[in-house]
């Protein structure tokens, strides 16, 4: 029997680990530069935590969450999103005690839906994601949104559009709610049985629904905009200014819902506009979200954030012709020739190892030409070779690949004069 990977997976070969790795790397680096502090939370939890969280409206909660019961009849879901579990742990922890306030999270993982795969779209995939908690200045909104750009901008990305909106306060959206349902109610009927559920639930996630986008209703539909009241509409001015003084060019798109029912005030994506890169543009959403943290638990807390696919910002890359800088191959390959020179082999491996070196060498017993093809694959800087002859005379012979010098160098030197030549 074989057996093949689940649909909507991947396997990440070496060759592309590579590539992952140096994407958090840089966006780890971003994260300290801007104080922001990893977590860590379980790949699943309780399946209330998502109902309440991220809402019985939204397609990931009807649609695409992986939901189990365990063997204590507890219902469990892995995680479809990074948000709700982080502000689990931040009252579950009483991180609002904390003094440093905000609190600035950042986390990294696999997240799991349901949903029909596509160019780009697992259904495990990886999302890198912030979280600041704990302030209610727009100046931190223009912060998270400038998080996210200079990670894609660090990585060589230029092809990029920021689109915002505001959804406006309690206020603000209860009166837009009325609106759209005055809008949609006469033809709803015209539209798919998720958007009639939602009429009255949550009217502004039928903005967002992708089979009847293209519907005449929808071009027309009151835009949030026209219903902030004073207060939402200064705010929404202020993330707008901060942008601008961040030099953060930006597009205000009063369409911009988000699929979550958790968001307030400022919501964003951020779009590839590289071409051929596909009919789904977007690579990073997010907003604010003042009222989770109550719904689940907690005290009044502010909150924004944002979430983006490592897979979708691969294939961004990809569209715009992008190599990253990944360094390959090893610093030197030991070659050995005779069963002396093998055994010594094996300490000199450990002892560059141990200095920092990556060093490597036979273990298929492969004549010297099979060796040295094995150190050229491996794109080793330097090839250090060590026979019968040499062993006798306390020494062996380094070859810098890249210019073929070659010099004796006493074995008991050997190590420090490889850490020198590197350097």
């Amino acid at each position: 029997m074989s057996f093949q990977i689940p649909r909507g997976t991947q396997d990440i070969l070496p060759e592309q680990a590579a590539k992952w790795q140096y994407i958090e790397r840089i966006a780890r680096e971003l994260c300290r530069r801007y104080n922001y502090q990893e977590i860590r939370t379980p790949i699943f939890e309780h399946t209330e935590l998502f109902l309440r969280g991220v809402g019985d409206t939204t397609d990931i909660v009807q649609k695409e969450m992986y939901t189990f019961e365990d063997r204590g009849g507890r219902s469990l879901t892995l995680r479809p999103e990074g948000t709700a579990a982080v502000v689990r742990s931040f009252v579950e922890n009483k991180m609002y005690g904390y003094p440093n306030q905000p609190v600035k999270l950042y986390y990294m993982g696999p997240m799991f839906r349901y949903e029909r795969p596509q160019a780009g779209r697992f259904r495990q995939f990886v999302q890198f994601g912030v979280e600041a908690l704990g302030s209610n200045d727009p100046a931190i909104d223009a912060e998270v949104i400038a998080l996210a750009m200079d990670i894609y901008r660090s990585l060589g990305l230029k092809k990029l559009k920021l689109v915002i909106n505001s959804l406006g306060d309690v206020e603000s959206r209860k009166a837009h709610r009325q609106a759209l349902i005055d809008h949609f109610q006469p033809r709803i009927h015209e539209f798919c049985d998720d958007c009639q559920a939602r009429l009255h639930k949550n009217p502004m996630r039928i903005l967002d629904c992708k089979k009847d986008r293209d519907h005449e209703l929808m071009r027309t539909a009151p835009s949030i905009l026209d219903y902030l009241n004073e207060q939402s509409r200064t705010y929404f001015e202020k993330v707008q200014m901060y942008l601008q003084k961040l030099g953060i060019a930006f597009e205000v798109d009063p369409r911009l819902v988000r699929g979550l029912d958790y968001y307030n005030h400022t919501a964003f994506e951020i779009m590839s506009e590289a071409e051929g890169f596909g009919a789904i543009t977007t690579l990073c959403g997010g907003g604010r979200y003042n009222g989770l943290v109550q719904e689940i638990g907690g005290p009044e807390t502010p909150g924004i954030g944002f979430a983006l696919s490592i897979e979708r910002l691969l294939a961004a890359l990809e569209a715009e012709g992008i190599s990253l800088p990944i360094s390959e191959g090893i610093d030197c390959y030991v070659v050995a020739l005779g069963e002396q020179a093998k055994e010594e082999a094996v300490a000199l491996v450990a002892a560059l190892r141990q200095e920092g070196i990556a060093a490597e060498k036979d273990y298929q017993d492969r004549k010297v030409k099979a060796q040295l093809k094995a150190a050229d694959r491996l794109h080793a800087a330097y090839v250090a070779i060590l026979g019968e002859d040499e062993l006798q005379k306390g020494v062996i012979n380094v070859k810098h690949m890249a210019t073929g010098e070659q010099q004796e160098v006493s074995l008991d030197i050997f190590v420090s004069h490889m850490k020198n030549v590197l350097q």
